[in-house]
């Protein structure tokens, strides 16, 4: 006989298959809705006790076992979402975990979208949307490191240094809008010391808490490095031998690289997305001065650039090299061909004197490396953040400088206003400032089951 459908819910329940693709030995089936239990309880033969395993069969609509595995009630508010959440973890054959989804659907829940279940935890106050965001970059650490990093976003330890300097900002901006009332006195005697004061205090968390950011970035998103130089530099080589592969082709005839060769390598704990790219110098065909314009244009968003040069002949080609990186925030000189000098003289302080053919130097390339992109900084108060996260903290930092000027000019109404964005700018972090489309982009790149 058939088991009774669920009641039909004002609010859409949502399934999903909660595992990763593949056969496994467990696989879970996840629910989030008001029918949520019901749709469990119908499909493993009777209701289910709040935060207790149950071993069930899991039965078809005619009574027929599909399988057999452990059912969870999760009741709202204290679940993932907020919502009522059951799981339904049976054996992971794709097979089986699809039917039970289909039989979920059956039931009258629907196919969540992917982030769907992290974007209610959102919209139910179970998550910011800088812990949402850390559940995706947990699922998609690639090391240790950036697990824990992650970790520690999704505990709170990027969103509560934001709301801290969030809080100042609306303290301060309180404070500048009442001297507005009384603008009839004298600014001085407002309070516009204590403001100005404030705000330096401000200025200075976030300058902190924007430098842990763009750390969190890289050790999210890995760091873009362009390896940039003359023709016949050993540019090429470099990346085979970071790669610890024949990536690219390496001859002896200048100008061979004429396009960008990109390769994701990790060095120690790092991601790097390196960008191998055409020698740099005057003239060159039509093709090959392409390559060059590419090269420029890749260093325009660059992290950091590798700047490899003919240890032979250190100053050939620099000045073209230097023009180009003129912009990059991060800079690292490698003096390739070691084992072509006889007795390599120390040069710059800051080069690296390295051979990419024998391997000379590669281990201090990868300690600077390291170094550079924030692996140094590993620490307890450690955090993942993401893109939007630094450009909207850089976006508050200017608002500061602004209400600053504007303080200093005695036109509140402005230094009110710059107030305004910045506090809107850090509330955008967390999402108490979020516009639908921005969480749509969000939510939209995480897993279906999260």
């Amino acid at each position: 006989m058939d088991s009774p459908d669920p009641v039909a819910p004002a609010v859409d329940t949502i399934v999903a298959i909660a595992t990763a693709a593949g056969a496994a030995g467990i696989g879970v089936v996840r629910l989030s809705g008001p029918a949520a239990l019901d749709i469990a309880a119908a499909i493993s033969g009777g209701a289910l006790q709040p935060r207790r395993a149950h071993y069930r069969r899991f039965q078809e609509r005619d009574g027929t076992v599909l399988d057999d595995g452990i059912a969870l009630a999760f009741p709202a508010p204290a679940s993932y979402t907020g919502e009522d959440v059951a799981e339904l973890q049976a054996h992971g054959s794709p097979a089986v975990l699809r039917r039970l989804v289909a039989l979920c659907v059956e039931h009258g829940a629907r196919q969540a979208r992917p982030g769907e279940f992290s974007e209610r935890a959102f919209l139910n106050g179970r998550l910011d949307l800088a812990q949402a965001e850390a559940v995706a970059d947990l699922i998609a650490a690639g090391d240790l490191r950036a697990a824990r990093a992650a970790r520690r976003a999704l505990d709170g330890g990027f969103s509560t240094r934001v709301e801290a300097i969030a809080a100042r900002v609306l303290s301060l901006r309180v404070h500048v809008e009442a001297m507005i009332d009384f603008s009839d006195e004298p600014i001085e005697t407002l309070g516009a010391g204590d403001v100005a004061a404030g705000l330096e205090e401000a200025a200075d968390g976030l300058d902190a808490l924007l430098a842990a950011a763009e750390r969190g970035r890289k050790l999210r998103d890995g760091l873009h490095a362009v390896i940039v130089g003359p023709p016949n530099a050993g540019k090429s080589s470099l990346l085979n031998a970071l790669a610890g592969s024949e990536r690219a082709i390496v001859t002896d005839i200048a100008g061979t690289t004429r396009d960008l060769l990109r390769e994701t390598v990790r060095v120690d704990g790092v991601e790097l997305d390196l960008v191998d790219t055409a020698g740099l110098r005057e003239g060159g065909d039509a093709i090959e001065r392409e390559g060059m314009r590419r090269a420029r244009a890749e260093l325009e968003r660059a992290d950091l650039a590798i700047v490899v040069l003919d240890g032979r002949d250190p100053q050939a080609g620099r000045a073209a090299v230097a023009e180009a990186i003129a912009g990059v925030p991060q800079v690292l000189w490698l003096y390739n061909k070691a084992d072509l000098v006889p007795a390599p003289h120390p040069g710059d302080a800051d080069a690296v004197w390295i051979s990419a053919r024998t391997g000379q130097g590669l281990e201090q390339v990868h300690q600077r490396l390291h170094a550079l992109a924030g692996g140094g900084h590993a620490g307890a108060d450690e955090f993942t953040a993401r893109a939007r996260h630094v450009e909207a903290l850089e976006r508050a930092a200017g608002a500061l400088q602004q209400s600053r000027a504007q303080l200093d000019a005695g036109v509140l109404e402005l230094a009110a206003e710059a107030l305004r964005q910045a506090h809107d700018a850090l509330g955008e972090i967390t999402g108490r400032v979020s516009p639908d489309e921005l969480l749509g982009r969000i939510f939209s790149t995480f897993c279906i089951g999260k």
